[in-house]
């Protein structure tokens, strides 16, 4: 089978990524699985969804070049449950095992699934909980009397019915008003209906 190694230190003082593939390798050694290669992000918080050595180990992985991923734990492969819960599904998708070493999770075993599915669960509850805490929040305001949403601009549509008369496009209009060229063009179908 073939392995990927991914490895991430967050600062680069002090911090040696060799540690973690040393670990790495051995046990890929162990298991018998041949290195295809390894990716190490240096000096990235795991807070960022998108680091380089990751960005390309996913796109690797879209290749099947392959067949598993190795990391020495699951904070270094992510550290927002959202993300790690997404991309382990990807994976997943993909067919390619995810493996950490020190968290001792293998998806490519029952057991390891069976975690995936209690991550995944965990990752939805946490998602219902933020979904439940805004519209609270929402219907908090809106009890306050708070406008919410983007405020309105107050456009006269006589100024915009009176450059449209002097032949300008509804774009010029638009750009000479500071608006959107939608808002224009809703502001005078708005003024036809009326007329």
């Amino acid at each position: 089978m073939k392995t990927a190694l991914y490895a991430r230190v967050s600062t680069l003082n002090g911090q040696d990524p060799e540690m973690q593939l040393r670990e790495l390798r051995e046990y890929a050694a162990r298991r018998g699985w041949d290195i295809a290669d390894e990716y190490t992000d240096h000096g990235v918080s795991g807070s960022r969804d998108s680091r380089p050595e990751l960005n390309r180990l996913m796109a690797d992985a879209q290749q099947r070049r392959f067949d598993a991923i190795l990391v020495w734990k699951v904070d270094r492969f992510g550290r927002s449950l959202r993300h790690l819960v997404n991309a382990l599904a990807e994976l997943g998708a993909l067919g390619v095992a995810f493996v950490s070493l020190r968290d001792n999770l293998d998806l490519s075993t029952p057991s390891g699934r069976l975690m995936f599915a209690v991550i995944g669960a965990m990752a939805e509850f946490e998602r219902s909980l933020i979904q439940e805490r805004v519209k609270a929040g929402l219907s908090n305001a809106r009890a306050k009397g708070q406008q919410l949403g983007r405020p309105q601009r107050i456009v006269h549509r006589e100024s915009i019915l009176q450059m449209r008369a002097e032949g300008l496009s509804l774009r010029q209009i638009a750009e000479r008003l500071g608006l959107g060229y939608g808002t224009v063009r809703a502001r005078l179908a708005g003024e036809r209906k009326t007329l």
